[in-house]
């Protein structure tokens, strides 16, 4: 990475919307496979359950939130960053801070999701088990770093 001006902090109540914003362009790139009914179920647990209830750390770029990671004691709930951001290290920089939190990390997946999964692979989590996740109707991929 060779931006400075980013920062991580943990969410607030008030990131919500900018969240929620994040979520909804890099869900769109990252699922397309996902039914609309899907997504905006997703949306709402977002706001009423996720967010409140994970441990959720948000990354700011000159003072804009751009992306954010979700933790569920040592799994990695939700990694979402603004598309045009893609590619820069951010990413890897949440997962960075997650795993200097929490020591190695656990993540489910969606097997056709064709940003995410090979992100985790080059991370160096490994195939751990796949299964139908239910309310969506796709199959997903475990993943886990080596000693999680």
């Amino acid at each position: 990475m060779t931006d400075n001006t980013f920062s991580i902090r943990p969410y607030h109540a008030d990131d919500t919307d900018a969240v929620i914003a994040v979520w909804q362009r890099a869900n769109a790139l990252a699922h397309p496979f996902l039914s609309p009914d899907f997504v905006a179920e997703v949306q709402q647990a977002m706001r009423s359950i996720y967010l409140p209830n994970a441990e959720t750390w948000v990354l700011e770029e000159a003072g804009t939130v751009i992306g954010f990671i979700a933790l569920i004691g040592n799994e990695i709930g939700g990694l979402f960053l603004e598309p045009s951001r893609h590619g820069r290290g951010y990413g890897r920089a949440l997962v960075d801070h997650a795993v200097a939190l929490k020591g190695p990390l656990k993540v489910e997946v969606f097997r056709d999701n064709t940003i995410g999964r090979p992100f985790y692979e080059r991370y160096g989590f490994e195939f751990a088990g796949e299964g139908l996740h239910e309310p969506s109707g796709q199959v997903s991929r475990k993943m886990a770093m080596p000693g999680a």
